[in-house]
């Protein structure tokens, strides 16, 4: 245990860039997929043991609790950068401050998000046109999962301070722990005690509460600068306004994206109860080869805050360009092997035909836009690690909830179109990703423009 939880954080302001940037992600994608191993089990016991309404249920209220998530994401996103920067610029005391704020926000957002998530589990559902033989299994387990939000909030913000000092391992650690924990959990709960959908939604709160602990213990137990000192925890102004100037417009896209998404749900819903489990599986299995983007994403934000925070944008542009290549080629290989392996994959979720119909259609329509989505994952991150959120959020907003809720409406106008409705997802990455490359090419990033005329290093 000790060897697990001594400090492994990480200079990332020299050194070989591309062989930096895969030694952070590689523990970060490990831990996302521990991290889906959360729903996707979930999903594979309640159905293969419950039924395809119970996996429609579980399935189905992603968006709902991506909502509230995402609100309480970008702000750790904000959190994340300010950390980042403070130690890529070796300000100890400015990193401390942080880190105190950082923790007393987060048990604040805790308490609030569990009462607004509780409080709004039946009118989200009703909104979503939810099909009666699904919304009581869906309503059990949002109630259960809300409850315990806490314990996910907490890791994710702690996983979050690691990872900004450039340690990725310990948060993935305590991952496969706790993803272990919920596998047996799921197991007892479903196939023992015979809880059904709430045995999967009391094996995931439990498991997250242990992350929790872990990471807290772990914070809470170091020498270094970003440790948690209970007795002094506080609301640093400056550093409040920091984590909101970047983190508030990160929360605001989150959410908003993720409750756009609970219309994009209702429309899926309007096909039935098997089009909803065929969506929940293709849900399961996509964000699997979405995984290597997302860790390479988070590993250039921290990468370019350091180096932002030391003052080196050659070095930062650098590794934008660099996260591309490696983000395009894995998620290359990956979309490859899903669109091949489709129907066995999706075979192992359900035995219905007509779910693993559609869920194998899901998967080759949508799947082939997977390299797209490298590119706007890669510019957000970019443009957060130098303390830009807004734009990021504006675009995002923009793809994401204006252009793909105008072209559904436009659609269902049209007679809603089964094929253009499978397409709404993948044509909001296109035009985002236009957007961002565009407002990229003129950021003083790549531009290589510092606010102060300060000398910078050679790039290694």
């Amino acid at each position: 245990m000790a060897g697990i939880l001594k400090r492994s954080d990480a200079d990332m302001t020299s050194g070989v860039i591309w062989k930096q940037l895969i030694a952070f992600s590689v523990p970060m994608m490990i831990g996302l997929l521990f991290q889906q191993m959360y729903n996707t089990v979930d999903t594979l016991v309640v159905g293969q043991f419950v039924g395809k309404e119970a996996l429609a249920a579980v399935g189905s209220v992603g968006s709902i609790i991506n909502t509230l998530v995402g609100v309480f994401n970008g702000l750790s996103v904000g959190a994340t950068v300010v950390i980042s920067q403070c130690y890529g610029a070796h300000d100890d005391k400015g990193l401390h401050h942080a880190v105190q704020t950082t923790f007393l926000l987060t048990f604040i957002m805790s308490a609030a998000l569990t009462a607004i998530g509780i409080a709004l589990v039946d009118p989200l559902l009703k909104m979503m046109d939810t099909p009666p033989d699904v919304i009581e299994g869906s309503k059990t387990y949002l109630t259960i999962y809300f409850a315990g939000i806490g314990g996910l909030l907490i890791y994710n913000m702690g996983s979050g301070v690691l990872r900004a000092v450039g340690d990725s391992r310990r948060p993935l650690y305590f991952l496969i722990f706790s993803a272990c924990t919920n596998i047996v959990l799921d197991l007892v709960f479903v196939l023992a005690f015979r809880m059904g959908v709430a045995g999967v939604a009391y094996a995931t709160i439990i498991s997250e509460l242990f992350s929790c602990v872990l990471v807290l213990y772990t914070l809470s137990n170091t020498t270094a600068s970003y440790r948690i000192v209970w007795h002094q925890l506080h609301l640093n102004g400056p550093m409040v306004k920091r984590i909101f100037n970047i983190g508030l417009p990160a929360a605001i896209q989150q959410a908003l994206t993720a409750f756009s998404n609970v219309f994009v749900q209702s429309y899926i819903n309007y096909f039935g109860s098997s089009c909803m489990a065929g969506w929940s599986i293709y849900g399961k299995l996509d964000v699997y080869a979405l995984i290597p983007m997302q860790s390479i994403s988070m590993a250039a934000s921290t990468f370019i805050g350091q180096n932002f925070g030391a003052k080196n944008l050659k070095r930062a542009k650098q590794g934008v360009t660099q996260s591309i290549a490696l983000s395009c080629a894995i998620t290359a290989v990956l979309l490859t092997i899903l669109i091949l392996a489709r129907r066995p994959l999706v075979r192992c979720f359900n035995s219905n035909e007509e779910v693993i119909e559609y869920a194998a259609y899901f998967l080759g329509v949508i799947s082939p836009f997977y390299l797209v989505t490298s590119f706007n994952q890669i510019y957000a991150g970019a443009l957060r690690g130098t303390g830009d959120s807004r734009t990021p959020m504006i675009i995002m907003l923009f793809s994401f909830v204006v252009f793909r809720q105008a072209y559904l409406y436009i659609n269902k106008l049209l007679g809603n179109s089964f094929l253009m409705v499978a397409l709404a997802y993948p044509m909001g990455w296109v035009v985002c990703s236009i957007l961002e490359f565009i407002y990229y090419r003129k950021s003083k990033l790549y531009r290589e423009i510092l606010d102060e005329p300060d000398k910078q290093p050679d790039a290694a």
